[in-house]
């Protein structure tokens, strides 16, 4: 019986590594073509990895998100919806990223989140 419990648990084992693999390949981020898009797109101008400017610091937007599965979803709608945001009380419109691409969009996405 000990057997079929040590066959059980590799077997299972081996499917949960296998799923991570895949969890970890499907949510790779290319990181030089993401700060690519954020330098063409002029980001910097308003937000940083780590540091509050006039739009929030990477880290605090990948905070807020942490956790949710639209996470991601939600940050492409607002990387390319140009929404209305709030900087020191006056409202304009949000930039949209500079891309056509839903690749490299999920992808700058899938940056910001990991920071």
């Amino acid at each position: 019986m000990a057997r079929n419990h040590n066959r059980l648990f590799r077997l299972l084992l081996g499917i949960g590594l296998a799923s991570g693999a895949l969890t970890l390949q499907a949510q790779a981020v290319d990181t030089a073509a993401a700060e690519q898009l954020l330098e063409a797109s002029k980001c910097g101008k308003c937000h940083s990895v780590d540091k509050q400017k006039d739009g929030p610091a990477y880290k605090k937007t990948a905070a807020k998100y942490k956790g949710k599965a639209d996470g991601e979803a939600k940050l492409v709608t607002h990387l390319t919806t140009a929404p209305i945001i709030e900087i020191d009380g006056v409202k304009e419109e949000h930039s949209k990223v500079k891309s056509k691409d839903d690749a490299a969009i999920k992808n700058l996405a899938r940056y910001i989140l990991s920071r």
